[in-house]
């Protein structure tokens, strides 16, 4: 270090030579300063998402918090460390322990009669896969920010895993409420260039229509394709897995993406429309399932997987693919 120190000040000073009694190469300032830098870089840096590791998580619900201990990972850094969890904790007519991730936090369900102790035990020995989940869910939350819809002429959304301009378009309104809600038309330009997006959704609104507007325009318009589209998947699975849906409801949830009754009734979040279809058929297979296995045990896996064998790479496409925050 002290002759680090010094080679670093004699960039900067006068430095008197020895007398000179045989020629030796003198080494330049330039030369100095790149080899004063080589050896700091070559210094043990810490790992750069451990640095930048969140330490506290808080659900908006907590009611209770925990210190968990975790070990190194994915998400988590090289060397683990002390994570700050405030958490929900509800109470419930069950049988075991069980954790659950959404975009709020962490939210744990246990049994009346558990006690707490047992509780916090339960949440140290999944210490490590609650925290990645968490910052799973942190990632998600910020890419979904970045994403962000501003509502214009030029908005870009995705329908279907294409992106589609949005364009204000009056000549598509034709007269009376129809003006006012803002009829929408979808267009293709099969000109457009590579990289481009080709698809256009025409709504028939004023140019100085407010974003609320066009926000509601286009999301009724996106509702009613997320209604046919639905339809016709659950009508070409459910011959398949041997059942029969009885009704569609379309869905706002912010952590389900669909549901079963055991009377045929199925519900499906119409924002499932913006993922590509093979990530739609995953989910409509999924419910359908529900109606001969209403659980997730291994049977109902495997019922997935009969029709579906690829199911897992699709459910990461739901999890992986973040949607725009509207």
């Amino acid at each position: 270090m002290r002759s680090l120190l010094q080679l670093t000040l004699d960039l900067f000073n006068d430095v008197a030579l020895p007398p000179k009694t045989k020629e030796k190469q003198v080494v330049s300032p330039a030369s100095a300063a790149q080899e004063a830098i080589s050896f700091i870089a070559s210094a043990p840096a810490e790992h750069l998402a451990s640095m930048l590791r969140p330490t506290h998580f808080s659900h908006p619900r907590a009611n209770r918090e925990a210190r968990l201990q975790t070990q190194a990972g994915k998400r988590i850094g090289q060397g683990g460390g002390e994570c700050i969890v405030a958490y929900e904790l509800r109470r419930a007519k069950r049988k075991t322990i069980g954790f659950m991730v959404g975009a709020d936090g962490l939210v744990v369900s246990a049994p009346r009669w558990v006690p707490l102790y047992e509780v916090d035990k339960a949440l140290q020995e999944k210490s490590t896969w609650i925290v990645n989940k968490l910052c799973e869910a942190q990632d998600r939350e910020q890419r979904q920010a970045q994403a962000k819809i501003q509502w214009r002429e030029g908005a870009v959304i995705p329908f279907l895993g294409e992106s589609v301009i949005i364009v204000i378009d009056p000549r598509q309104a034709i007269g009376g409420a129809t003006a006012e809600q803002g009829m929408a038309q979808l267009h293709s330009d099969a000109s457009a260039l590579p990289g481009v997006p080709h698809l256009t959704l025409h709504v028939g609104l004023p140019h100085d229509a407010a974003p609320e507007r066009i926000r509601d325009s286009v999301q009724a318009w996106l509702m009613r394709q997320a209604k046919r589209i639905f339809e016709e998947r659950l009508n070409h699975f459910a011959p398949q897995l041997g059942v029969r849906w009885t009704k569609l409801s379309l869905s706002n949830a912010s952590s389900r993406w669909g549901s079963a009754g055991s009377d045929g009734a199925i519900r499906l979040n119409w924002r499932l429309i913006h993922f590509r279809q093979n990530v739609i058929d995953y989910v409509v297979v999924h419910e359908l399932s529900h109606l001969r296995v209403m659980d997730h045990s291994p049977r109902f896996w495997s019922t997935v997987e009969s029709i579906m064998p690829d199911y897992a790479e699709r459910k990461g496409m739901l999890k992986d693919e973040p949607l725009p925050k509207w």
